[in-house]
């Protein structure tokens, strides 16, 4: 029997102490239809696992991306309640936001030499960032900044600010003019921006994430499972909104985030679209969810579907089962579609004219995923935007992480011919050639009893 997800949770306080590493599962395409929940980690355990992924994170990423985009100096800055993302991915697990104004800086002297890692800040960062500002001796921040930069000399000094990138746009308008104010002219005409830099941090997986990235999706994928149980569903009286209730319970119970309302949605014959809110579940019914968690800093994005058997039904009727596969098929067309330097937008048209060629009727959203849930990177089309996009003409790098996400519609006979919409959303994994998905995905499914 299913061991519920918050006694595991009692059992990490009491158990003895272990190394700071949450249960890894290997990449695979075969998804568990109710997996058992992992064991969580408690709080301690959690910083741990942060502090040693981030210090594996700036130490590899950041020396390549200055390289790659030819920047000497990378100048971050945050207030508090106010973080520039990037500056809050930087942060240590003990560090909840920026401390009266945080600055960061990287400076890549080149010539083989490593990257300098400063905090122009009243208060350190873990030992992650070399403090490098005493107020007592200089009261002026910005004076600290600019000293550095004049000891540093840098050809081209990377600040957050772009048009089209949130991710690069951290740059508040009076911190830059108080920067610029405190920067001999010279130094001010060396100022760029900071947009690709801010992408490429955020997109770039490494190896550590991507190891324990499929145990976290198995704990949104048993999440799910659960949700789609008779444990949680009785037919003729559980609510759309009971179950995305009990899973924001579900999650609160056990120190996990949501980065977004989980939604669950019934598709019902004879009803046009989708019914939600104090709907009640019935038999016969197609469940929709869409569920995400964060845990240790990395983001789950899932959509899986549930058939409510009606009395004497071993499985769904033959025609929502076809819509099912039909969508396992845009799938892999999908996945087959990623080539490394496409475009989103080149990747988005492949896999439609190949997917209406093979007479699907495809949606095609996808995007990145990590420390966002909707992350930093190109995206593949938008749900409501099937013809290209500019946000799409970033280019496709590998060790990225995906939430590979799409609908396909589908006339089913049982239901008069009725057009149903089979969604689907698993998170997976690209390492240049091959996209795979972390945890499977659901091909089959969840089946929930009446009787």
């Amino acid at each position: 029997m299913k061991t519920v997800l918050v006694a595991l949770a009692a059992l990490a306080l009491t158990a003895p102490a272990m190394a700071a590493s949450p249960p890894v599962f290997p990449i695979s395409d075969t998804e568990n239809v109710a997996p058992d929940y992992p064991r969580i980690l408690p709080m301690r355990e959690r910083a741990e696992v942060i502090d040693r992924i981030l210090e594996e994170r700036l130490d590899t990423i950041i020396p390549k991306i200055m390289r790659e985009q030819g920047i000497d100096m990378w100048l971050l800055m945050s207030r508090e309640y106010f973080e520039d993302p990037v500056t809050a991915s930087m942060l240590d697990a003990n560090s909840m936001s920026a401390r009266r104004r945080t600055i960061l800086i990287f400076h890549a002297p080149g010539d083989g030499q490593p990257v300098e890692r400063l905090t122009v800040s009243r208060y350190g960062l873990a030992d992650l960032f070399e403090p490098s500002w005493d107020p007592a001796v200089e009261p002026d921040q910005w004076k600290a900044v600019a000293d550095i930069i004049a000891d540093r000399d840098p050809d081209k000094i990377a600040v957050n600010y772009s048009d089209l990138k949130a991710f690069g746009d951290g740059m508040t308008l009076s911190q830059y003019r108080l920067m610029m104010a405190g920067l001999p002219e010279q130094y001010q005409k060396r100022i760029v921006s900071g947009e690709t830099l801010s992408v490429r941090w955020l997109e770039e997986r490494v190896p550590s994430e991507l190891e324990i990235y499929p145990g976290i999706v198995r704990l949104a994928h048993a999440i799910i499972g659960e949700a789609f149980s008779r444990h949680v569903i009785t037919p003729g009286t559980t609510t759309a909104d009971d179950v995305r209730w009990w899973m924001r319970d579900q999650m609160a119970a056990n120190g996990l985030t949501p980065w977004f309302h989980p939604s669950v949605s019934i598709q019902r014959e004879g009803v046009e679209g989708m019914i939600s809110g104090d709907a009640v579940i019935m038999p016969g019914d197609l469940l929709w969810t869409d569920f995400g968690i964060t845990y240790l800093r990395l983001n789950t994005d899932t959509q899986h579907l549930a058939y409510v058997l009606k009395p004497g039904e071993t499985d769904a009727p033959a025609g929502l089962r076809q819509g099912l596969a039909n969508t396992v098929r845009l799938g892999d067309i999908l996945r087959e579609s990623f080539r490394t330097g496409d475009t989103g937008n080149d990747i988005l048209f492949r896999a439609r004219e190949r997917a209406i060629a093979e007479g699907l009727d495809p949606s095609i959203y996808s995007h990145p995923i990590g420390l966002h849930g909707h992350g930093a990177g190109t995206a593949i089309g938008f749900w409501d935007n099937q013809q290209g996009d500019p946000r799409s003409e970033y280019r496709l790098r590998a060790n990225t992480a995906w939430s590979i996400e799409f609908t396909n519609y589908t006339a089913v006979p049982e239901w008069g011919g009725q057009r149903v919409d089979f969604r689907s959303e698993e998170d997976a994994w690209f390492d240049g050639n091959t996209v795979r998905y972390l945890d499977g995905r659901q091909s089959e499914f969840h089946l929930i009893s009446s009787e």
